[in-house]
């Protein structure tokens, strides 16, 4: 799970900006580890006007997956990070921080990376309720705990513009492979975080598979398991209920399946979902691209959000509540907050314009954007923006629309409503 994460010098956020998931007060939802002292709530929401820098909070941390699967092998020519356009930021380097609770143990990864080289890069532990470091890393020069002795060949491997931390992926290390593989297995949603990349393509990829008849090609699991019908069935059913808690009229999906023969005389089998509608005397199955933008988009969240709360995965969602209604929204973050539905600790940090959501979360899990007056975004929890102590009772939609958290689009410039004829 995710404990904190802190970015600087990254896109608008020139300052630095922290995002805590540490709960303020007990209750159900919250997730107890007493070994670090700590107890971590399943859900952040960001709010703010546009423009203020809220996707970039995600990018962020979605950056900083991408630099760990990737840097060592597409960093060859130069690093791609983004620091803040403007004054000396541009020259610097961005900072990032990362702690993730992983098997109940606490762990920190910290990064300084500029265009050209890493500058620093380590990774602690607490593996007793202490600060152990696993490496640290000073431009080229590598320090490594005692007892990993094998990882001292990634020296020789070791560039500018490449992450430590990369490179011990080669290395079967259960220390640092438990870190990053939790890392990777971030799931990113929504199509402004993803907009360079095919990312509905693999929403439906992954729910079509829980609806097809795993083939003798997929009857293993990677550990070697067998495939179980009865465990398939179940999954099947989570998905077809979370496709039917929308209220689109889907009764059911079907596979259709085309044939095509290749240049090479090979055959190449498409599966494509139908989903199929049902009336009170008929049922009819519908191509999937006829469908309406709002019920392919819940379609393809499916099967990504069933299988981060089965692995107990972080999701960062862009602009939740794009296509969705509100309604459903809501219930999607409840799907986050309740045991029953997420019983290995998935947590859920979305950006959204939707405010109905802020009646759905409480006072530690809302966080608020301002776009200052250099350009750069102030990002800070609710209760910093309302200059005291928000309490747990407190009406939070009707406190963010009145204007006492602030972070609301300014709209009462007369220059410019009287440009528009909205103001004589």
């Amino acid at each position: 799970m995710l404990i904190r994460f802190e970015v600087e010098n990254f896109r608008s956020i020139l300052e630095p900006a922290e995002l805590s998931m540490v709960a303020v007060d007990d209750r159900p939802e919250v997730r107890h580890f007493p070994k670090f002292g700590a107890s971590l709530v399943p859900v952040a929401g960001i709010f703010g006007p546009n423009a203020s820098g809220k996707s970039n909070v995600l990018a962020a941390l979605a950056w900083l997956r991408h630099a760990v699967r990737n840097s060592l092998s597409s960093w060859d020519e130069e690093v791609p990070v983004d620091p803040f356009a403007f004054g000396e930021a541009k020259n610097q380097d961005s900072s990032f921080t990362l702690e993730l609770e992983v098997d109940g143990v606490r762990f920190e990864y910290l990064l300084d990376v500029g265009r050209h080289k890493v500058s620093y890069e380590a990774l602690f532990h607490y593996p007793e309720g202490r600060r152990r470091r696993v490496f640290e890393r000073e431009a080229n020069e590598l320090t490594l705990q005692r007892g990993l002795g094998e990882l001292s060949a990634i020296r020789k491997l070791l560039t500018d513009r490449s992450l430590a931390l990369s490179i011990m992926r080669r290395f079967d290390e259960p220390i640092t492979s438990a870190f990053s593989e939790a890392l990777l297995r971030l799931v990113i949603l929504g199509r402004p975080l993803n907009r360079n990349r095919f990312s509905s393509g693999a929403g439906v990829l992954s729910t079509l598979r829980l609806f097809e008849m795993p083939d003798d090609d997929m009857v293993s699991s990677p550990g070697g398991t067998s495939f179980d019908e009865a465990e398939w069935q179940s999954t099947r059913q989570q998905a077809m209920a979370l496709l039917q808690l929308a209220d689109l009229g889907v009764a059911d999906v079907e596979i259709e399946e085309t044939r095509i023969e290749s240049a090479r005389g090979e055959t190449i089998v498409r599966r494509n979902p139908q989903l199929v509608h049902r009336t009170d005397s008929d049922r009819q199955p519908f191509e999937y691209r006829n469908e309406s933008a709002g019920t392919r988009a819940w379609f393809e969240q499916i099967g990504p959000v069933l299988n981060a709360l089965r692995r107990g995965s972080i999701i960062l969602f862009d602009e939740l509540d794009a296509s969705l209604h509100p309604t459903l929204t809501a219930q999607f973050v409840k799907l986050f907050k309740l045991g029953k539905s997420n019983p290995h600790g998935a947590q859920l940090l979305f950006t959204s314009h939707d405010t109905n959501l802020l009646n759905h979360l409480n006072r530690d899990e809302v966080w608020l954007t301002q776009k200052q007056a250099n350009g750069s975004t102030r990002f800070a929890a609710l209760s910093d923006f309302a200059g005291e102590r928000v309490r747990r009772s407190a009406n939070l939609e009707s406190g963010y629309l009145s204007g006492r958290f602030g972070a609301l689009p300014d709209v009462s410039r007369p220059e410019v409503l009287h440009e528009l004829g909205l103001i004589g």
